[in-house]
């Protein structure tokens, strides 16, 4: 299992899933902002398969927290999150989506037409040279033009952020380049809305309106797969609501809801 990271004390009942894969420690903005009245577990997954993070995540849940969990899964670490639910219902007892990729191919075809959207020419070209680089597997050090990447996509996904709440976080390529093939391929295969229609505990999905991936990929089909779910939309935020300057406070203020 990779590193487990706590904040608060026990019992650990709240655990907070990183997205990319591979955007390791991203999450504990939103673990420090909780623990002061929840004991909260944020699991750093460094499994370089789809299967291997999943088996890393239930083994944290299993073996660390205070069952049943709820789990707060950002981005990729939606989807994960969702998948560990669905396949291990009894050690979660709430699922909270923020940021989710949407569910369907159609929604997730727009989400570079989007980004491009808000770059001026040169910042396009280069957003979509750097995208060419990192999918080239015979490239070796990729840091230094992720690192631009990571500028490019502050622009892209954030409505207005505040500047003392962008952290630069510890992102792994290569396991993103190995798991996104495979989470990628579930989502075209319909594979993972199957899984999402096997989820009877509460699901709670909460999204940017400014946020690249199209909130009515999570909204419109989760709504007709889960039982028991609710969306709710953020007024201009975008991907990381805790970033965001008009949304953070909002953004937390449910978070302490749903976690009562």
């Amino acid at each position: 299992m990779g590193e487990l990271r706590r904040y608060g004390k026990q019992p650990f009942g709240v655990v907070v899933v990183h997205g990319g894969p591979g955007a390791c420690g991203e999450m504990r903005p939103v673990a420090e902002q909780l623990e002061g009245d929840w004991g909260v577990l944020e699991p750093i997954q460094n499994a370089d398969s789809l299967e291997g993070q999943v088996e890393e995540l239930k083994t944290a849940l299993e073996n660390h927290g205070n069952s049943p969990i709820t789990l707060i899964g950002f981005s990729w670490g939606a989807w994960l999150s969702l998948i560990v639910t669905s396949r291990f219902p009894a050690i979660v007892k709430k699922l909270i989506l923020v940021g989710s990729g949407p569910f369907e191919q159609k929604y997730a075809e727009k989400i570079e037409d989007i980004r491009l959207s808000r770059l001026n020419d040169k910042e396009k070209v280069e957003f979509e040279s750097i995208a060419r680089f990192l999918n080239d597997s015979a490239s070796e050090d990729k840091s230094r033009t992720l690192a631009r990447l990571g500028e490019l996509a502050l622009k892209t996904d954030t409505y207005e952020a505040i500047e003392d709440k962008v952290e630069k976080i510890d992102f792994r390529v290569d396991i993103f380049q190995s798991v996104w093939s495979e989470a990628a391929k579930m989502r075209r295969s319909g594979e993972l809305l199957r899984l999402a229609q096997n989820i009877h505990c509460p699901v709670v999905a909460i999204h940017g309106d400014y946020d690249p991936h199209p909130w009515q990929g999570v909204k419109k089909l989760l709504s007709c797969n889960v039982k028991n779910f609710r969306f709710i939309l953020l007024k201009n935020c975008g991907h990381k609501p805790w970033i965001e300057r008009r949304a953070r406070e909002e953004f937390y203020a449910i978070l302490q809801n749903e976690l009562i």
